[in-house]
Order: C-alpha cells, then sequence, then structure tokens
C-alpha cells in the first residue's frame, strides 16, 4: 500500500483536512504502523477493532490508514453500542488490539489463530433494518473503485467533502476516502453544533456534504440558506418523503438524491442536481463501475467494483447482490425505488408499499416521523399500521385520518394507529423494524389508549 503513504507524503504541507494539521497526522499514522508492525512480530495479520469517538477524528483516520498499511485486518465500531453490543461483537471478530474504547474487556477470552484469506480486510458494520450488527467485508480496492464510480460521474478531479456523518460508518467513511484519493479537501463537522445553530464560517461554495432525511428537514427548517452554498448535497440512508424534497426544490437546494448501501461501499445510483432541480422524480442513474437490473420479481440486483466480499467471517467473492429493494426503470434508463419486498404489506389479497403511505401522511404535516408495517391479522392476513410522532401533542388523530381520506385508497388507509414519542431509527435515519412489530404488539395487546382503530 505504498500509494497511501505516497499521497500523505506529497501533502505534509497542505492543509487538507481543515482544522488538523498535516505533519500531525502523518506522525499519527507512522506511530500506528510501528505498533501494528510490533503486534506482528508476535500474530499473523491481526484483527485490529477501531472505535471511532468524535473527538478524537483525526487518531481514527490514522490508524485506520496504518491497518491498510501494515496489513492487517480492521473492524470499524462504534463508540455508542453497549456491553450487549460488544459483547457479540468482541465474540465474533475475535480482535488481538482494540483501540479508542475504554473499557476494559479480557481479550485474551475471544483471541484464536483463525487466518482469513486475504492479508488486509476492512470490515465496515451494518445493521439493515434488523438491528443486528453485521461487518460487510471490503477491501482497500473496492473502496477506491467506489471513489473511481463517483469521479467519473461527476468528472471531478478532486472532492472536497464536509462531513456530519460519523467516520466508522460507511457514509463518513466514503467522504473521507474520496477527498483523501482524490487530493481535495475535508471538513469533519459535528452535526450536534449545528443542531446547536453553530455554522462553519467557510467558503463551501465547492464543497460536497451527505445528508439523511432528517438532518435535511432539520437544516431546510432552520437555516436553507447554510444548504444553498454547497455545490452538492448527497441524499442517502433512508427514503426521503415527497414534501422534504418539494422543500428542497423550493429553496433550490443542489440535492443529490442516492441509492446504495455498505454492501456496494456507498452509492451506486445517483440523481444529479441539475436534473432533480428539474423535478426528475427519480433516484438517478447507475455509476459507471456499475450495473443494475431487475430480476422478474422485480427486485434490484447490483453487479459492481465496488461490492462486498460477504459478511465476517464468511468472506467469499460476490458476482452479484440481489438486494430486498423493489424498482424499476423509465424510458431514460432512470432508476425508481418502490420500497422493500420484505416490507411489503399484503391486505385483503391487496399490496400495499409503506413508502407511498408515509409519504401521503408526511405531506399533510401533520405527523413529524411516521412508519408504516404490517401487523399480522386472522382476516385480513395484515393490517396497515401506523407508527407516528404527532407535529403537535394537541393534533387530533381524526384530523390526520380526514386529511388523507381523499389522497388514499381505503386499503392503503392504516387501520391502526399508534402515537409514541420518538421512532427507532439509527444515527443514518434508517427504522428498526423489528423494534417496530415490537412497539406495535405491545400497545396493541395492552389495548393502549393511544391505540385506535379506524
Amino acid at each position: 500500500m505504498n500509494n497511501i503513504l505516497d499521497i500523505i507524503t506529497a501533502r505534509l504541507n497542505e492543509k487538507w483536512i481543515i482544522g488538523y494539521d498535516s505533519l500531525h497526522f502523518y506522525q499519527l499514522i507512522q506511530n500506528y504502523i510501528k505498533q501494528f508492525t510490533e503486534l506482528k512480530q508476535s500474530i499473523n495479520n491481526p484483527r485490529i477493532i477501531l472505535v471511532n469517538n468524535n473527538n478524537e477524528n483525526l487518531e481514527f483516520l490514522a490508524a485506520f490508514l496504518a491497518t491498510i498499511i501494515s496489513d492487517c485486518h480492521v473492524f470499524l465500531c462504534d463508540r455508542r453500542w453497549q456491553e450487549k453490543e460488544w459483547q457479540e461483537v468482541l465474540s465474533l471478530s475475535k480482535p488481538h488490539l482494540i483501540l479508542g474504547l475504554n473499557i476494559d474487556y479480557n481479550l485474551e477470552k475471544y483471541q484464536n489463530n483463525w487466518q482469513l484469506p486475504k492479508k488486509n480486510l476492512i470490515m465496515i458494520p451494518t445493521g439493515g433494518t434488523s438491528g443486528n450488527i453485521r461487518f460487510a467485508i471490503h477491501t482497500w480496492e473496492t473502496l477506491e473503485a467506489s471513489v473511481q464510480g463517483f469521479t467519473d460521474f461527476f468528472n471531478l478531479e478532486k472532492v472536497n467533502s464536509l462531513c456530519l456523518l460519523p467516520l466508522h460508518h460507511v457514509s463518513g467513511l466514503m467522504q473521507f476516502i474520496r477527498s483523501f484519493l482524490s487530493q481535495g479537501k475535508l471538513i469533519i463537522y459535528p452535526y450536534t453544533d449545528l443542531k446547536k445553530g453553530i455554522f462553519p464560517s467557510l467558503n463551501l461554495a465547492d464543497y460536497f456534504i451527505s445528508l439523511v432525511p432528517t438532518q435535511l428537514q432539520f437544516l431546510l427548517t432552520t437555516k436553507p440558506e447554510f444548504l444553498q452554498q454547497f455545490k452538492t448535497i448527497l441524499l442517502g440512508g433512508a427514503s426521503p418523503w415527497n414534501s422534504l424534497l418539494m422543500k428542497a426544490r423550493e429553496y433550490k437546494i443542489n440535492l443529490s438524491p442516492t441509492y446504495g448501501m455498505t454492501e456496494t461501499a456507498s452509492q451506486i445510483v445517483t440523481l444529479k442536481p441539475e436534473y432533480f432541480l428539474k423535478n426528475n422524480q427519480s433516484t438517478g442513474e447507475i455509476l459507471p463501475h456499475t450495473h443494475v437490473c431487475l430480476t422478474q420479481e422485480r427486485l434490484i440486483k447490483i453487479q459492481a467494483k465496488s461490492l462486498y466480499f460477504g459478511y465476517y467471517p464468511n468472506y467469499e467473492y460476490q458476482e452479484y447482490l440481489i438486494t430486498d429493494d423493489l424498482g424499476y426503470f423509465d424510458q431514460e434508463n432512470y432508476l425508481y425505488i418502490l420500497g422493500r419486498n420484505s416490507q411489503t404489506i399484503i391486505t385483503g389479497g391487496e399490496n400495499v408499499f409503506p413508502k407511498e403511505v408515509e409519504s401521503i401522511i408526511l405531506e399533510t404535516n401533520l405527523v413529524e416521523d411516521i412508519a408504516i408495517i404490517g401487523v399480522a391479522d386472522e382476516t385480513w392476513g395484515e393490517v396497515v399500521t401506523a407508527i407516528y410522532v404527532p407535529q403537535d401533542e394537541k393534533i387530533n388523530l381524526n384530523l390526520i385520518k380526514d386529511t388523507i381520506r381523499q389522497k388514499l385508497s381505503p386499503v392503503k388507509q392504516p387501520k391502526y394507529w399508534i402515537q409514541v414519542q420518538k421512532l427507532p431509527r439509527n444515527q443514518q435515519g434508517k427504522l428498526n423494524y423489528r423494534m417496530l412489530q415490537k412497539i406495535a404488539t405491545s400497545h396493541l395487546n395492552r389495548k393502549n389508549p393511544l391505540q385506535s382503530k379506524q
């Protein structure tokens, strides 16, 4: 991995990670290389857990690059995981070294001498919609392929990024790698500061920023002029709702909706801002490093140079990935996402797509957040159930029902409504559907007064 060191050395005199010293970054990398090299004298291809602490971003990135250079396996982990999650991760990864975690674990308990087939694999966490932690196996080459597809698609030589998202997650990690490999600039900025009304006083006209829908909603509401200065705003994570996209168009935001996942090392489908502003309603075009087609069931099938090598510890070349997502192409080859096949609700023999129902209800501006799920029913098979957070506690449920009555056919209108204070979403805005089912079952079994049947 000499090219990594070459890039770092060539940029010693540049202030490319804004707010950090490039020489200090180089020295940190060298220190970690020394530490990992010493570890390798007693252990072949050691497995290293790297924990992302928000106040130690430079150390995290330096250690990450050092694991690649030193031919070590690395597991990127979230500092917010709790005891039970850490026990599962440790049992799965069996690490030889943990960096960035203050809790004292007995590493001897988990170690073994099992060898992985490549010298340096990158394990990136993904929880999906189940909430269970899994690690998608990547290599430096798959991440490079993702960057190449991105720069080719946008016709860029350098990528400047403002990163609000966690660096251990593929969405944050790839922002760093794009700027690193293209020799662009990187700003790592805490989203908590934006929530407090503290915004960077920098010229961001030539920068990309990546957001999830809830972040976009917050910034459009509080400070749309902050968003208006960006060259491109990549939108990923959870599916956006129509009213949110309409509001972005009203403010002429250079929004670029994307479709991708940890398994593909971020986006493989993207809508360019100029087409978004022309009211193109699709998810976008296929990036150059990817081939996407549909199965007979309309499931999205992906082949990509950035495709993962399975889930740890089952390393295996993946010729393609058939997702759980339903979609279709229009005549101009733009891809439209309908939603997840496994989340399609079959009620009385009719198919209901939750994404459609959620969008209609969100457009009423009477709810702050909502999830539509199917709950088992002896008569209907499943019944459409809404778990929602109202915009205001004073909003009457009947008002919401009346507002959507003319916009959704009767079969698509929720039969059960369950009001909650907050939906179970992860840091990227994705819903935990297992937890949603537990919430629904608990409320319906107790006949909670917040439950209402239409």
